[in-house]
């Protein structure tokens, strides 16, 4: 009984030994097509060992531009990388962070790697499930490219593989590595992940970035006959950081099948593993899991927000488009008009936020109420699509006698209109800091960026004001009235659209609107210009003078900015509240992006998406 007892241990030892200079001298283990089950439970899925020199490193990714993520911004959105738009841009030879790259054009983009929980390395990305038809392993083969597995995503994250639903916040794992203590013996810098496509071998990976073709075999554990399959990841092993790169694109798979190729038997070939040989089982196998995936999701899917208030029923809509009503219900909750009652307190003057805003309470949770007449379909239409932390979110809707009323998200602290021109002067209420507000700023930009680039189709909302953002509890900035929203088709974005019925909010209306009635996204940018501009000033959009005319705040930016003195004008148009609380060189780089915003032709106008980008690199600075 002893004996058997110390020679278990012993043995227990030597795989513990054994483990430890695997640890040391051996390196990453290739995938090997494990990823296309979820339910392989194989090590090679969860990520790449943490057994290099350091716990943190700066390394490299792949990805092929596929639309809507087909610029060095929209890339670098996708995988976590949004501060680093500008170096993907020039890493890869490309004009500009928002130029379009062709279809399948394949980038480096730099990530930072790091040692999750001591186990694996891995940079984080962040994604929203757009709709019930994404899933894990979608996200992992498609969107993500083999980049993260289901099962690293299925680990690190609290959904069950049927719990996904439309809204979710996921936590994406990407793989990479760090150079091993060998590896860097050998003068190695830095580690690349690659994915593989059809045609691919070792060698011309290898040649590809100018690295050791022996290199890369050990790098992944292969062996010169090893077979490797399209949308895995190979490691290589880069002697020096890449400046600039041009990868070439890949055309896909013929369609009909090519006639066999001969190879000549040379010494050299077998040190060539074609992923031809190994693309027809990958392809079998991904359709026969595909297949699998896709019946056991198909099946076992929880339906989105599948239960109701117990109050909720079908009512006559007598407001909202009967077009479209069995849609509607599907998703959001049709509630009684005596619990919309009930909940606001009889519509009690207590209750009511601002005009025709109640606040209200079912079961426990509280909601904002808004009552609304005439057809108000399409905001219901639009909101219900939504699902972005910064849009508010539309719970469901009543329809009474004529009126229509919908229960949205709470924001516990209001508007941000309120705190910029109304509480600023309660000496019990303190302003909101430069800080609160830049974020304010970085959240708006994230909201318009999903609306006009990652919506499907995408939208202008034509409404926004400082009115029409509303605080969370920790000042988190969600948009809301989506009334006057248009919006876009989807095969352009950019195209304009012309109107006659020209409606908005003074103060915050471009010139082409209101001239023209033209309608575009730089509708949007310019009011976010005007909204920058109140909060760094801390005044309306619209002034009145002494005499009874109006002065449009948008008008004042160019003559801080330019001429004389620019330092003490840009001093005199902060607001009191913020002066020398706010670094002068943050101020002037906020209040130029502003006058950007606010430019008189809309061509001169940044995208949403370049505001986006643009202020992340400003908000990083300051919170360093």
């Amino acid at each position: 009984m002893s004996s058997k007892f110390f020679s278990t241990l012993f043995f227990l030892f030597l795989l513990i030994l054994q483990y430890g200079v695997l640890v040391l001298e051996a390196q990453q283990a290739y995938v090997d097509n494990h990823q296309l089950d979820c339910h392989d439970s194989d090590p090679s899925t969860k990520g790449y060992l943490c057994n290099g020199v350091q716990s943190s490193c700066q390394s490299y990714i792949t990805f092929r531009a596929n639309p809507p993520y087909n610029s060095p911004a929209k890339i670098g959105y996708l995988l976590g990388s949004q501060s680093e738009a500008t170096l993907i841009a020039s890493m890869n030879n490309i004009s500009c962070d928002v130029a379009t790259i062709p279809t399948n054009k394949q980038v480096v983009v730099p990530v930072n790697c790091s040692c999750h929980a001591g186990l694996y390395y891995q940079h984080n990305a962040t994604y929203r499930i757009k709709d019930e038809n994404e899933n894990y392993f979608t996200l992992a083969n498609d969107t993500y490219q083999g980049l993260t597995t289901c099962q690293s995503l299925w680990e690190q994250n609290p959904y069950d593989l049927n719990e996904l639903y439309a809204g979710s916040d996921l936590h994406v794992p990407l793989r990479c590595a760090c150079p091993t203590p060998n590896q860097t013996a050998s003068g190695v810098k830095c580690m690349l992940t690659y994915m593989v496509t059809w045609g691919d071998y070792i060698s011309l990976i290898a040649e590809l970035f100018n690295a050791n073709e022996q290199s890369v075999l050990d790098a992944n554990e292969l062996l010169e006959d090893d077979l490797i399959y399209p949308f895995t990841p190979i490691l290589v092993p880069l002697l020096s950081e890449p400046s600039t790169v041009d990868l070439p694109g890949y055309s896909p798979p013929p369609t009909r099948t090519p006639p066999v190729e001969v190879f000549p038997v040379t010494e050299s070939s077998n040190s060539k593993k074609w992923v031809f040989f190994g693309t027809g089982i990958g392809a079998v196998l991904l359709v026969l899991v595909a297949f699998s995936a896709f019946s056991f999701w198909y099946f076992c899917r929880r339906p989105s927000q599948k239960s109701q208030e117990p109050n909720a029923t079908k009512t006559d809509p007598s407001s909202v488009s009967h077009v479209g009503i069995e849609f509607f219900i599907e998703s959001l909750i049709i509630y009684k008009f005596d619990s919309i009652q009930t909940a606001t307190g009889n519509f009690s003057e207590d209750n009511r936020v601002k005009g025709s805003v109640y606040k209200g309470i079912f079961e426990g949770d509280h909601a904002a109420v808004k009552a609304m007449r005439g057809d108000v379909s399409s905001e219901i239409d639009i909101l219900k699509k939504m699902n972005h932390s910064n849009i508010v979110r539309l719970s469901g809707f009543c329809v009474h006698e004529g009126n229509t009323y919908l229960v949205y998200q709470y924001a516990e602290n209001g508007s941000l209109d309120d705190w910029l021109h109304l509480y600023k002067n309660d000496p019990v209420s303190s302003s909101l800091s430069w800080k609160q507000r830049l974020q304010i700023a970085y959240n708006v930009a994230d909201a318009f960026t999903y609306l006009h680039n990652y919506t499907t189709p995408p939208f202008v909302h034509k409404n926004l004001t400082t009115s029409n953002i509303l605080l969370h509890g920790n000042f988190r900035a969600m948009i809301t009235n989506f009334g006057l929203a248009r919006k876009l088709s989807n095969d352009d974005q950019g195209a304009p659209q012309l109107t006659r019925h020209v409606v908005g909010t003074n103060g915050y209306m471009a010139p082409e609107y209101l001239e023209n009635g033209l309608i575009t996204p730089k509708l949007d940018v310019f009011a976010y210009g005007v909204v920058i501009l109140e909060l760094l000033s801390g005044k309306k959009a619209v002034m009145s003078e002494t005499n009874g005319e109006e002065k449009m705040l948008f008008a004042l930016i160019n003559n801080v900015l330019e001429g004389d003195n620019v330092r003490e004008k840009l001093k005199a148009f902060i607001d009191p509240c913020l002066r020398g609380n706010i670094p002068l060189h943050f101020a002037f780089s906020i209040a130029q992006l502003a006058k950007d915003c606010v430019a008189h032709d809309p061509n001169d106008r940044p995208s949403m998406l370049e505001v986006f980008m643009s202020l992340s690199k400003i908000l990083s600075s300051a919170l360093d």
